[in-house]
């Protein structure tokens, strides 16, 4: 049997995930988690083979809980699903150790099939994005500005597009206002936007949001 936790904010969302891997034989829901620090809090409790984890969740978000996953004791394998269907997030999620990506629109059996793949120690990328990935990882001339972002960077545009603040990013990275200050200036200058308007922007034409 295999075992899965499912991490994600939605409840909708959650439920339907459950409902799908309760079809399956040989995959049981082992418990679940609406953001990244209650799923820490649950893997140190509750052992389990999959992780399936959405990237945007509240306070400690997936691409952020995944080194914290996988520093921990026999950690299980980590298999994203997001609604973010870009080349650069999958590549950013399998650097930082997820095992898999899955798209929430992904086919309900090819989800059952990625499970199980990456329980056994395989990795899975969506095939669409797999095919997209050949052509366009890589190809640093067709790579758009906010792929040359570093991680925390990255983090901290994702925070600043959905309206948090300076201090309120700084309180749930556990790093100083200042800091987060230097990243933020730092992002601006390197996808060009003046104000937080324009990273909104940036992130609804490129489809980050």
């Amino acid at each position: 049997m295999i075992r899965v936790l499912v991490a994600e904010d939605h409840t909708i969302v959650r439920e339907g995930i459950k409902q799908l891997i309760g079809m399956a034989k040989d995959l049981q829901v082992v418990g679940e988690a609406t953001n990244g620090e209650q799923l820490l809090e649950t893997l140190r409790q509750t052992p389990c083979e999959v992780v399936l984890l959405d990237i945007s969740m509240p306070g400690v978000n997936g691409l952020e809980a995944i080194p914290r996953i996988r520093a921990l004791n026999n950690p299980p394998a980590i298999l994203m699903l997001s609604m973010h269907d870009e080349v650069q997030m999958v590549a950013r999620a399998l650097k930082v150790g997820a095992a898999g990506y899955a798209t929430k629109d992904s086919d309900p059996a090819l989800l059952l099939t990625a499970i199980r793949k990456v329980a056994s120690g395989g990795r899975y990328i969506d095939p669409d994005l797999a095919d997209r990935m050949v052509f366009e990882v890589g190809l640093t001339d067709s790579r758009p500005p906010h792929a040359l972002l570093s991680e925390r960077e990255f983090s901290v545009f994702e925070r600043l597009v959905q309206g948090e603040g300076v201090n309120e990013i700084a309180q749930q990275l556990a790093v100083s206002s200042k800091t987060i200050s230097t990243h933020k200036a730092r992002l601006m200058q390197k996808l060009n936007a003046n104000s937080v308007a324009d990273l909104v922007r940036y992130a609804m034409e490129h489809k980050l949001v």
